[in-house]
């Protein structure tokens, strides 16, 4: 399960990497794909991940939007089911979503669906874990960025997976700095069956140096197992 979990992990990436060559090759100027990668650690794991939106009307219009995301990591959790000994958990993931932006003056909203595919190897092995070896499932998920004033910002994010019933939820505000970022609060959920965590913290958004456009979070964790401490968040992305 492995493996296939790995073909299908490049299968995703090579078909968004063509669909965006063919894009960029029959442009006019206008972007229509978005490069993205980034990373999010605390205490009890570290998870890095790189991705592609390709928009063949360009990503200032309406229209179909292809999503491909690759990730991977690590995680530790303590299993009761093990008397309480600690699992180091391996983690492979891609999605192939579609989806529509819907673009409405400074509001855009993205609406995604498509395959989930996880690869989860534990050691030491825990029968009592549902993300055990490989799996495939179905995948919905949105993006909301909107700018209600000039100076204020309102970003919202979220997806279900019919894996293990796991979903995240994402919401953050904020306000313009000197012309050059976003900063403000955030909130973040997580969970799945027999695992939740919940983040309070800080985000700086759309800080740009050159072509490149970077964004970091850090706050406040506390999951499920009564396990707390800090996290950190760093992604970055250009548009072509």
């Amino acid at each position: 399960m492995r493996w296939g979990c790995v073909r299908a992990t490049a299968f995703a990436a090579a078909l968004c990497l063509v669909a965006a060559a063919g894009a960029r090759a029959g442009d006019g100027g206008s972007a229509h794909y978005l490069i993205f990668s980034g990373g999010d650690i605390w205490r009890n794991g570290g998870f890095l991940h790189g991705g592609l939106l390709w928009s063949p009307d360009g990503l200032d219009r309406d229209g179909f939007t292809l999503k491909g995301l690759i990730s991977g990591g690590s995680y530790r959790y303590m299993s009761g089911a093990l008397g309480n000994a600690e699992v180091i958990g391996r983690e492979l993931t891609a999605q192939l979503l579609a989806g529509w932006r819907f673009i409405r003056g400074k509001t855009e909203f993205k609406l995604f669906a498509g395959l989930d595919m996880q690869d989860h190897r534990l050691s030491p092995d825990d029968p009592s874990s549902r993300l055990r070896g490989g799996d495939t499932g179905l995948r919905v998920a949105f993006d909301l960025w909107s700018e209600p004033t000039p100076l204020t910002m309102l970003a919202a994010d979220g997806s279900i997976s019919t894996i293990v019933n796991s979903y995240s939820a994402r919401i953050a505000g904020g306000w313009r700095f000197n012309e050059r970022f976003w900063l403000g609060p955030e909130a973040q959920h997580f969970a799945s069956d027999g695992y939740k965590q919940t983040r309070f913290g800080i985000h700086v958004t759309g800080f740009h140096t050159g072509d490149f456009e970077w964004s970091a979070a850090g706050g406040f964790a506390r999951d499920s197992d009564a396990r707390t401490g800090a996290y950190v968040r760093l992604g970055v992305s250009i548009r072509r």
